[in-house]
């Protein structure tokens, strides 16, 4: 029996439970399923197990009964063996055989000489950890990680290779690519491959294969039931859908295991701001945009828009921000830009009906789950009004030019020497260009020095919504809600629960510091 080797807190809602092997880690996820902790998620890694709660109150009770829980390697099941075709043509080829010392065709000759093993998923749905390589390919991460890297990418990092199964940011050394479906949500299961699956490489000709240098993209999600039925004749026509207009929900927790990101809306409390105005339950689905959208009314609507504020007319009439307002039918909304903030929230009563794809309705621009983005001419139903009358009207939250935004340090803080955590809450961050939903990238203002990283090779572990994931660069990467579920850079610090919100409304070039939670 062997119990974890440590327990570090990943903000005040997960714990991070380190282990000494991957048995280790298979049979500690087994003992803490069947102990029922009262975990929201478990994300299993090479070397830990993150484990996520509802709230603070649940992990630090669970923090004494993880440490000591025994755990006893178990050796996991044969499965079947999934071959995948390769054109070896990747860009950091070259790289891979330098680092390593080898010509890129014993590079080539070796990756697929492995007896690779999917150890546990994570990163994104049907993204694979493989284990068991030749020794020689353990190679470190890039410095700096691409803001894309195609679908269908054979990449590799550390001890691991994998397939990137859809385009994503990604840090991992690309030695070639393939075009096999990694995850179809219309696929049972819908990873083409599972942890325990044994996997083969083989080379084949890019001509032979009629390959262009990316994987086609996956198939969209299966529509399944919403929770609401839509009211005939009730609902919203998009005129025109602004940069990015995207319905998102409360998200959907429980599904990090398989690469699946919780998700949901940026600004969770703008979000259940509007829903409240208009009387909607706290699940209802809402219209997160950037401004520039523009809606008409299918009969009579009753709307609300919280989040960032921004100019709005329902007609030729101002429309009020943080008030339910009434949108009568062949009546158009239209949304500027948000003049302080990033996002804006739409609410109507009834809530928007719309397929959910494990649960939820939220899109999520990682993975591509949920409702694609809107586009004109798009018909969102409306449901049926609920019983709650509309709420008073409410202040919005404000964010100024320069946000502060409170942080737990760890679960790596320890590897990164008192001076450079000093320096990140010394230093005024800015929001770079690379901000998405996925993360953001701050870079040092007024001239300031960026982090000076550890030198770690740190496997892939589990990650929080709020990390700040420092890679080599020194430029911390701030996690969205449709971030990674595992990554490979230590994380220095989690942004407080309570002022997520605010991270979600943060633009490029606004301004950051950080303050460490007492």
């Amino acid at each position: 029996m062997t119990r974890p080797v440590g327990v570090r807190p990943a903000g005040e809602r997960a714990l991070l439970v380190e282990c000494r092997s991957l048995a280790e880690v298979a049979a500690l996820r087994t003992l803490v399923d069947e102990k029922s902790l009262g975990q929201v998620d478990v994300v299993s890694a090479a070397r830990t197990v993150l484990v996520r709660f509802a709230s603070a109150r649940a992990a630090r009770r669970a923090e004494p009964l993880l440490a000591a829980l025994d755990a006893p390697p178990v050796a996991p099941e044969p499965r079947r063996t999934v071959e995948i075709e390769v054109v070896y043509d990747g860009a950091d080829l070259g790289d891979v055989a330098e680092v390593a010392g080898l010509s890129p065709e014993t590079v080539v000759a070796a990756h697929q000489a492995s007896a690779w093993v999917a150890a546990f998923g994570g990163f994104a749905p049907g993204f694979a950890y493989l284990a068991g390589g030749d020794p020689r390919l353990a190679v470190p991460r890039r410095e700096s990680p691409r803001t894309s890297v195609p679908a269908g990418s054979v990449a590799l990092a550390g001890e691991f290779s994998a397939v990137y199964p859809r385009a994503s940011p990604g840090g991992w050394r690309l030695i070639g690519r393939t075009d096999r479906t990694l995850w179809d949500i219309e696929r049972d299961p819908p990873a083409l491959i599972a942890p325990g699956d044994a996997v083969r490489f083989r080379a084949v000709r890019a001509a032979a294969r009629g390959a262009t240098g990316a994987a086609p993209a996956a198939p969209g999600p299966a529509p399944i039931p919403g929770r609401a039925d839509p009211r005939p004749g009730s609902a919203i026509e998009v005129v025109h859908p602004g940069p990015l207009s995207l319905l998102e929900d409360r998200g959907r927790p429980g599904y990090a295991a398989l690469g699946v990101t919780a998700s949901g809306a940026a600004d969770a409390a703008s979000a259940r701001q509007a829903n409240r105005l208009v009387g909607n339950g706290a699940d209802a689905a809402v219209i997160e945009t950037l401004g520039g959208l523009e809606v008409r009314a299918v009969g009579d609507q009753v709307l609300a828009l919280s989040g960032a504020a921004l100019d709005a007319y329902a007609g030729e009439d101002p429309a009020p921000s943080g008030a339910p307002f009434l949108l009568r039918g062949g009546e158009t909304l239209r949304l500027g830009s948000p003049a302080g903030g990033l996002r804006a929230y739409l609410a109507v009563r009834g809530g928007i009906v719309a397929p959910a794809t494990l649960g939820s309705r939220s899109h999520d621009r990682l993975s591509g789950l949920g409702p694609a983005p809107l586009a004109a001419g798009d018909l969102l139903a409306v449901g049926a009004p609920p019983r709650g009358a509309v709420g008073a009207p409410e202040p919005l939250a404000s964010l100024g030019p320069v946000a502060t935004l409170r942080i737990r340090f760890g679960p790596r803080a320890d590897a990164f020497a008192a001076a450079e955590r000093a320096h990140l809450v010394a230093t005024a961050w800015s929001v770079s260009g690379q901000a998405d939903r996925v993360g953001a990238r701050l870079v040092p203002a007024d001239g300031a020095r960026p982090l000076r990283a550890p030198r770690l090779d740190l496997p892939s572990e589990g990650v929080e919504i709020g990390s700040l994931q420092v890679p080599p660069s020194g430029e911390p990467v701030l996690f969205g809600p449709d971030h990674p579920t595992t990554g490979g850079y230590p994380v220095i610090a989690v942004v407080a629960a309570a002022d997520l919100p605010r991270a979600g409304q943060l633009r490029p070039g606004t301004r950051v510091r950080f303050v460490p939670e007492r």
